[in-house]
């Protein structure tokens, strides 16, 4: 049954599943946010907390590839994505909005693993503080929900 808040499936149990974090530290303040309220609601969702693994990066570009390194150990039944790319002057913000994007689909789809994507892309800081814990909350459902999900059709 889904949540009609949501769109969730009621009952989301993450009991026995490994979980890793990629955090950007980058707008630090705002993805320890993101992962705070991530973290919480996995353990609220039954994941244990020593089978969370949390990896801090420099920035969003550096996601990707941590993300990869944890995918090849084959030892998460999903990850997540965390990061705040906020929009400045220039057409940097695109470069690595667009560019940590595709590199985290990459990762999914080269090793089969789910990733819930949270990185956030907002045009200033207040829309950031407005989305993140919200958004760490929905990255932590949606990788318990996919890693439950492929166990269920694999």
């Amino acid at each position: 049954m889904q949540d009609a808040d949501q769109g969730t499936p009621e009952g989301l149990d993450g009991e026995g599943l490994r979980i890793g974090i990629v955090q950007a530290r980058f707008n630090a303040p705002l993805t320890a946010a993101l992962a705070n309220a991530c973290r919480a609601e996995l353990m609220a969702l039954g994941v244990a907390e020593k089978h969370i693994e949390l990896v801090l990066v420099p920035g969003a570009l550096e996601v990707p590839v941590v993300l990869q390194a944890m995918a090849r150990r084959d030892e998460f039944d999903a990850l997540v994505a965390l990061g705040c790319i906020i929009r400045g002057e220039t057409y940097h913000f695109e470069l690595v909005a667009n560019e940590s994007g595709a590199g985290v689909t990459r990762v999914s789809l080269d090793h089969g693993v789910p990733i819930a994507n949270a990185i956030l892309t907002v045009e200033n800081e207040a829309q950031a503080w407005a989305r993140a814990e919200d958004k760490g909350r929905d990255a932590a459902r949606v990788a318990v929900e996919m890693a439950n999900l492929l166990e269920d059709i694999t």
